[in-house]
């Protein structure tokens, strides 16, 4: 009889002992194994994390476990050793936590589908038929000659060769071949092609800096912040380096901020090279998701490209980790596990003892800071790639000027300069819908959600207003309910009514909005993004979906209509992001050999920062901010918790935080900022509050942080209250 301590799903720290009779089983239980349990009336996967001999526990209390869960599917060591990191570092339960590691299919006792391939062969009679006796079909003879040095080959190989489709049905059914199904993990290694599909470019001096650098580090732990320009080629920085990872017959992982970035970035992984590659993130399905998992996991894909969660996908030989936009917030979970990808990216670099590469045009601050400290290696990129130059910015005084929808006459001009040029433009204002708020113009009333502090936005095609934060939607009100007046109007600038506006003012040209609405279809983005690089005059608005990591060469103007918005963010990292996200706009500007131009529209033309940004340029914009943040101790020159708590009641979570704050000893060296509302104190009809910690030593706060954890697990909390914990928060309110 073995002891399994098992981690199990449920918001409780520590590990439950489960006992297992492993005298008639033909595998004895190892570390990393799922088991079925039952924990209190339910059934749950739980993760072995340990086995022993004997329990603290009485025997009576010691339940089995119902059943072990196919072996040859389990969690392997780097794995166990990243997520129990995560648990520790989070301040997270740790059953949690592998739940977050294991594909949805695979937290069920249901046995794993085996996912299928279908490969191509000759028959007897193919075997000995001369290619050279087809004439007039040159792709069935060339598709015969392949099958006759490849045989069998995989169907994605040959469709991957231009021989799919019409060559391969007309030779199935002269009988010279035959398909038939197979373990797709034991498929052939991509039938012997060569790593490269394509030749790579030539690298500029700074690009072979970077690729020299990173590649004496291959096969051991470094940290590179490959910081490049917009458009200075760190994508073919990456695939250079990957050919060398492949070569050494590893596996890569990638990560990217946002699912609309997958498509480009496949594609020119997939144009690149003759390997198998998967893509994990939550726009597939689960079935995708748990062959995605397997293929990496069995070493049959090379390289994996996701989202945040792809940290934890387990690989079979993992040779270098790629995390691009390293800056952006989507690489943090601001739900349930709180976890930071790209952290934990860096840490399992080192843990598994591989290079690790952030790439970004617009590192964060605490990237730069640790590259200043000598524990990143920085590598500049300060040219743009082939012959594209800067853009040229243009800077537009929108005091006492009239607005047409948002767009001032100077950048009307502008605008139509360029596309009298044959060329395209990009309007970026990262607000969805047709306005912000619906306004009686009698008595003043605005369309308000009724279940949080925030006003519904209001869509025009179709009409309705929609509040973005809990998602509740209504229907236009005819009258005012204040005062019934039939006058109700937009306030405010969206990307609906902005593009209704560059449609009025240049009605031959096509206008294309990018934004969560207008891509909610399936391939809706794909679509757009093709017809965009197809190259043909026209106008993009959108929001932030645009600005980041797309190459659009004909694009020879980007507009932003409001550069004002995170000027005054009452959060400390408001003007940080604002940097970021202009640059990023700015930089899909004059991709191509045509230089590009950015306007830029603002009621602060004198800001310091605004200027410092546009003139001087992102580098020194952040190291303005980096010597702020150091005059008043926050990340990264100190460290923050938040603690927050909400429910459906405004006095409960705010009486728990201050009985928390009592709790806490006094000390110089932790600072304890609250209970405060949040900035929106009501959400979803949830009154939040929250608590903050920081400290000048991080053991100093992760000491406060378990402190806080010991009182809730200590403390009768009432049901209807919730509570999380948020370590290295990248929003403060």
């Amino acid at each position: 009889m073995q002891i399994l301590s098992v981690a199990v799903p449920v918001p409780i720290t520590g590990l439950f002992d489960y006992s297992f009779d492993s005298e008639n089983e033909p595998f004895k239980c190892e570390s990393g194994q799922r088991v079925w349990v039952s924990f209190g009336n339910r059934k749950v996967v739980g993760i072995v994390v340990e086995i022993k001999k004997q329990s603290d526990l009485p025997s009576n209390k010691i339940k089995p476990i119902l059943k072990r869960l196919d072996p040859s599917v389990s969690l392997p060591k780097s794995i166990m050793q990243l997520c129990q990191w995560a648990a520790n570092y989070y301040h997270h339960p740790i059953g949690e936590v592998f739940t977050a590691a294991l594909p949805t299919l695979l937290r069920s006792e249901q046995p794993i589908p085996v996912p299928q391939t279908t490969l191509i062969q000759l028959t007897e009679a193919g075997k000995d038929t001369d290619p050279a006796s087809i004439t007039r079909a040159p792709k069935q003879r060339q598709l015969l000659e392949q099958l006759q040095t490849h045989n069998p080959s995989t169907r994605s190989a040959i469709t991957q060769l231009g021989l799919g489709g019409s060559p391969l049905q007309s030779l199935l059914k002269k009988n010279l071949i035959e398909k038939y199904q197979v373990n797709e993990l034991l498929e052939p290694e991509a039938n012997d092609l060569p790593t490269l599909a394509e030749p790579k470019l030539p690298l500029n001096a700074e690009q072979q800096h970077a690729f020299d650098s990173i590649e004496k580090g291959l096969g051991s732990y470094q940290c590179y912040l490959l910081e490049g320009v917009t458009g200075s080629g760190k994508t073919e920085v990456y695939l250079q380096i990957i050919e060398k990872v492949l070569q050494n017959n590893q596996q890569v992982l990638v990560l990217i901020p946002e699912i609309g970035l997958t498509p480009q970035t496949l594609s020119r992984f997939k144009n690149r090279f003759n390997c198998p590659q998967t893509v994990l993130h939550s726009g597939r399905t689960e079935k995708q998701r748990l062959q995605g998992w397997q293929h990496a996991y069995s070493g049959y894909a090379r390289i994996v490209i996701g989202t945040r969660s792809a940290i934890f996908t387990s690989f079979e030989n993992l040779g270098l980790i790629i995390v691009d936009e390293e800056h952006d917030s989507s690489l943090k979970q601001q739900e349930g596990f709180r976890y930071s990808a790209r952290d934990l990216a860096i840490t399992r670099a080192h843990q598994q003892n591989v290079p690790v590469i952030l790439g970004s045009a617009t590192p964060s601050l605490e990237s730069l800071y640790n590259a200043e400290q000598n524990r990143y290696t920085k590598l500049p990129l300060t040219e743009r790639a082939g012959a594209a130059s800067q853009p040229i910015f243009r800077v537009i005084d929108l005091r006492g000027r009239p607005l047409d929808g948002g767009l001032s006459q100077p950048l009307v001009k502008l605008i139509r300069q360029h596309l009298e040029q044959k060329k395209q433009v990009l309007v970026f204002l990262n607000r969805r819908g047709y306005a912000p708020v619906l306004m009686c113009h009698e008595c003043g009333w605005i369309s308000e959600c009724r279940n949080c502090d925030t006003r519904m936005t209001l869509h025009h095609s179709p009409r309705y207003l929609h509040c973005h934060h809990c998602d509740h939607k209504r229907s236009v009100e005819q009258v005012c309910p204040e005062c019934n007046a039939k006058e109700l109007n937009p306030v405010g600038l969206g990307t609906e009514r902005a593009e209704q506006v560059l449609k009025e003012l240049f009605p031959d040209i096509p206008v294309m909005r990018v934004d969560r609405d207008s891509t909610r279809k399936k391939n809706a983005f794909e679509k757009m993004i093709s017809e965009i690089q197809a190259g043909e005059p026209c106008i993009l608005i959108g929001t932030q979906m645009l600005a980041k990591g797309h190459h659009f060469p004909n694009v020879t103007l980007a507009a932003i209509l409001d550069a004002d918005s995170a000027l005054y963010s009452s959060d400390f990292r408001g003007m940080e992001k604002m940097g970021q996200l202009l640059t990023q706009v700015a930089g899909r500007a004059g991709r191509g050999k045509q230089q590009g131009e950015v306007a830029v529209q603002t009621h602060e033309p004198e800001h310091p920062l605004l200027r410092c940004l546009f003139q001087e340029g992102y580098p020194s914009f952040a190291m303005h901010l980096l010597r702020e943040r150091k005059l008043i101790g926050l990340p990264p020159y100190g460290y923050i918790a938040l603690i927050h708590t909400q429910s459906p009641f405004r006095e409960k979570p705010q009486e728990l935080l201050q009985r928390l704050s009592d709790y806490l000893p006094e000390d110089s060296t932790i600072e304890v900022l609250g209970p405060i509302p949040s900035v929106m104190e009501r959400r979803a009809g949830r009154y939040r509050f929250q608590l903050m910690l920081r400290s000048d030593n991080r053991q100093t706060l992760h000491y406060y942080v378990s402190q806080c954890r010991l009182f809730f697990e200590e403390t009768k909390i009432d049901r209807d209250i919730r509570w999380q914990l948020d370590i290295d928060p990248i929003e403060l309110f």
